[in-house]
């Protein structure tokens, strides 16, 4: 009798006890595709990334194109091409730093402001559909565990 048979071995009872469905990187990523479903459905003209920048810059007025990225935790590539784009559109403006020439400083335009604050407003209504089939308290436990990951 041959004790080693490939087709049985610990690494495969190891393998047929993994189930995606009980992942958590999978049950994050259905959930983000589910936000992303409901935002994209409220704010169709607006991604959530550009939304991110917007409201950090609401938050904090002029500030660099570095630290603006470090605040929405972006990379420096990333954060270039959506302030890019929201240029293009005139909801935010850069400008050459007086002391560092090489330093761009973004700042919020006119339209940019008014057009964040109305994003807000419906980025609450997408919060509270994203999370209409918990309690208060499992919301607030949900925030609590993810800021551990």
């Amino acid at each position: 009798m041959n004790v080693f048979d490939p087709s049985h071995s610990a690494a495969n009872d190891t393998a047929n006890d993994y189930q995606l469905e009980d992942q958590v990187g999978y049950k994050l990523r259905l959930a983000s595709q589910r936000h992303l479903e409901i935002f994209s459905r409220h704010l169709p003209d607006m991604t959530p990334t550009q939304f991110s920048i917007l409201v950090r810059l609401r938050d904090v007025g002029e500030v660099s194109q570095n630290q603006l990225g470090r605040l929405v935790a972006m990379d420096a590539a990333t954060t270039k091409g959506v302030i890019a784009r929201l240029i293009d559109r005139g909801l935010v403006q850069s400008r050459q730093d007086g002391a560092d020439l090489r330093r761009l400083q973004i700042s919020l335009t006119p339209e940019g402001q008014t057009k964040v604050q109305a994003a807000i407003d419906k980025a609450r209504l997408i919060t509270k559909e994203t999370t209409e089939n918990l309690t208060k308290r499992e919301v607030a436990r949900l925030l609590t565990l993810l800021d551990k990951l």
